[in-house]
């Protein structure tokens, strides 16, 4: 199906009742969202939010938001993924209505890339480091400069280097132990590097497919679905809206196309996902798990993406606050939320080369 019309059908999603959505809804909402994370980006080009992981339903912080705003820091991921929010509404660096608050972004991240090529401020880890090596790439894409190459280099070749044994990644560099979940978040940001031109040396992305693959479930209820972890504890003993999304996003990200080997997956993704959003829909569950979700069904495209993404938009229209943003009660915050929500309504867009099919 052509782009423009994907694009035109998912704007007008189906309402309560089968009321059509108008694409003005999507789009005030996106206008409102984006000035709201404008309103809150700091002085020296960061959002804040609470850096943490995630413990089964729960989400333990260990630098608060409050801290950083105190100090003057801002959240790497959080910042990198809020700078994606309005790359893919096409406001680029030093031009248009954002175009210096994209660039006070792009600052803020080159200035947190440390000596080793680490990218991190309030001791934000992987996740934060692949989020902003993925918006460093797209912006590479769209304005090319020495210094933007340079740090984005340094930062790919840390992710190259850390990759471990297994070919995956974890929440800190240079660990044996790895979670299908970071690692994911790596190859976008490797794809991303390597779409523009820098060099990724194709052997680690081979490891980190093969990692994905080996990931996958061969027998019981959830064959051909993935498992959130292979080796070390806990290892083969979970699954998730949030994985098989993100495994299907990264093994089309890298060309594998086999549908009837992804099937299983991508089915669970549908069919999990109402369940995600009414128990979760202010969770760090399901901001991140659609991050994800909303890339693989795009792929696949067709209906299947549309009969999603119309449930989608009526969600995430359903649960703005009046102020334009949106809510996580558990997770990095408002920021965050509300970034990821502008970026799930804006993915038709395909202005971001990382969401394109």
């Amino acid at each position: 199906m052509p782009a423009a019309l994907v694009f035109l059908l998912v704007t007008a999603a189906p309402g309560p009742e089968g009321v059509a959505r108008p694409r003005a809804d999507v789009d005030r909402a996106v206008a409102r969202g984006l000035a709201w994370l404008a309103r809150h980006q700091g002085p020296a080009g960061y959002w804040t939010g609470d850096v943490g992981h995630k413990r089964e339903d729960d989400y333990i912080v260990y630098f608060p938001a409050e801290r950083q705003r105190h100090e003057g820091r801002g959240h790497v991921g959080v910042s990198a993924i809020a700078g994606m929010a309005f790359l893919a509404g096409g406001h680029v660096p030093k031009r248009g209505e954002y175009g210096q608050l994209v660039q006070r972004t792009v600052e803020y991240l080159l200035g947190a890339v440390k000596e080793d090529g680490y990218i991190t401020d309030s001791e934000d880890r992987m996740y934060s480091h692949a989020f902003a090596t993925l918006f460093l790439a797209e912006v590479y894409g769209m304005e090319r400069n020495r210094e933007l190459k340079e740090k984005l280099e340094m930062a790919v070749d840390l992710i190259v280097k850390c990759q471990n044994e297994q070919g995956g990644w974890r929440y800190s560099p240079f660990v044996y132990d790895a979670d299908l979940s970071v690692s994911v978040c790596q190859v976008q940001a490797l794809r991303a590097a390597r779409n523009v031109g820098i060099r990724v040396p194709r052997a680690n992305v081979d490891r980190a497919i093969e990692y994905v693959k080996r990931s996958r479930i061969e027998g019981g209820r959830d064959a051909g679905a993935f498992y959130y972890k292979v080796e070390g504890r806990s290892a083969r003993t979970k699954t998730s809206f949030t994985i098989n999304a993100a495994a299907v996003t990264a093994l089309m990200s890298a060309g594998f196309y086999d549908y009837a080997w992804l099937e299983p997956a991508i089915r669970y993704i549908e069919e999990t996902y109402d369940g995600v959003s009414r128990a979760y829909g202010d969770h760090f569950y399901f901001w991140y798990g659609n991050y994800y979700a909303s890339q693989a069904l795009f792929q696949v495209g067709g209906p299947r993406f549309d009969r999603y993404y119309a449930r989608l938009v009526e969600d995430l229209l359903a649960r703005r606050d009046d102020d334009g943003s949106w809510p996580n009660s558990v997770g990095p915050g408002r920021a965050f939320s509300t970034a990821v929500a502008c970026i799930l309504l804006q993915i038709p867009n395909q202005y971001l080369p990382i969401f394109q099919r």
